[in-house]
């Protein structure tokens, strides 16, 4: 099977984690409540959300409208039980001195994006009327796209993002874990930005910070920029080659409240690559040369999902058996911040063949 082929046969059965960028998006973060009950009620979802995602599509099949769901590893025990995806943990919160990335609880993701905010609200609404009494809402955010694409400090954002059979290799899993080909894992954190103080530096103070030119978003060349530069630290090689995840930040805000942020998300092949870029912002590559941008934003939630593969959700049944509530810890896998996969340029999707596609 060629790579075109390969890359094809991945994205038919996976959730549609690279759809293309939108103007608007909701972000809900919400956990499972105890009980058979309410387990039952989460996994009727699974099976049905595509169709309820094509009924409230239908109404502006131009739109966009998508949706990804996600589980985090505790929600991911009790709904599902084994096998469970390898690499699938809690989320790792990080202290470095006044600098905190915080885990915060989580146990579904839900990513609606569409062109138009309506549908977005009328599917999330569709989806907590069949699952409301069974979870509790942790976080949910309704984020919009600023002018050519910017983020609310002013620089564009997902510039680096990857393209097409790239980002196909960037955040699908293959080989590495059979059961789970086609799926991703997702980091989301919310952002609080300092306006006043990010607005009394200068553009160039700014610049540096970020390692882009604000108005034409061309990056810093390496003689200019700082090596604690938000773009370096985001940069990860391994054996000479970037490793890169594809972003979906959204601006949000409460203008009254004095409230502006950004809404960070991205999808990964292994949560590894993000889990290294955070370590390099929160403590420094090396330690103490951290991103300065931290000086301005603070993160206030922090989680981690697996987004299992469409046909996965699919035949998910309301009342296959799913691992008892408990009140023991979730497995959490410990591999070191080096520990990184051999990057082999294949798309590693060789399982996949003889599988049903997805619609």
């Amino acid at each position: 099977m060629s790579a075109p082929e390969q890359a094809s046969g991945i994205v038919g059965f996976a959730q549609p984690v690279a759809a293309p960028l939108t103007r608007a998006a909701i972000f809900r973060v919400v956990t499972l409540k105890p009980g058979s009950e309410h387990r039952r009620t989460v996994r009727s979802l699974c099976g049905d959300l595509a169709t309820i995602m094509r009924a409230v599509e239908f109404r502006d099949i131009e739109a966009g409208l998508s949706c990804v769901v996600g589980f985090g590893s505790d929600a991911w025990d009790r709904l599902f039980g084994a096998p469970r995806p390898v690499e699938l943990h809690v989320f790792r919160e990080i202290h470095a001195g006044t600098r905190h990335a915080v885990s915060t609880p989580g146990d579904l993701l839900f990513h609606i994006r569409a062109k138009r905010m309506d549908l977005c609200f009328e599917l999330a609404t569709q989806i907590m009327a069949r699952i409301g009494h069974a979870v509790s809402p942790e976080d949910e955010v309704h984020g919009f796209r600023y002018f050519d694409d910017r983020d609310l400090i002013g620089f564009v954002d997902g510039t680096e993002n990857p393209r097409g059979q790239e980002a196909v290799g960037a955040v699908l899993v293959g080989e590495e874990d059979p059961n789970f080909a086609g799926g991703s894992y997702v980091i989301v954190q919310k952002y609080l930005h300092d306006m006043d103080g990010w607005n009394a530096l200068s553009s160039e103070e700014q610049e540096r910070i970020i390692g882009r030119k604000k108005l034409s978003d061309i990056e810093l060349d390496d003689s200019a920029k700082p090596t604690s530069a938000h773009s370096a630290l985001t940069t990860i090689i391994e054996d000479g080659k970037e490793i890169k995840i594809l972003r979906d930040n959204m601006p949000f805000g409460r203008a009254s409240q004095g409230e502006f942020g950004t809404y960070f998300i991205g999808y990964s092949r292994s949560p590894r690559t993000i889990e290294q870029m955070l370590e390099n912002m929160f403590i420094g590559r090396p330690a103490g040369n951290y991103d300065r941008l931290l000086n301005f934003s603070r993160a206030v939630t922090g989680s981690l999902f697996f987004v299992p593969s469409a046909p996965f959700l699919e035949v998910v049944a309301e009342d296959q058996p799913a691992v008892a509530d408990t009140s023991a810890a979730p497995t959490v896998i410990e591999p070191s911040p080096s520990e990184r996969r051999e990057a082999d340029g294949s798309l590693d999707i060789g399982s996949l063949k003889g599988e049903i596609s997805h619609e």
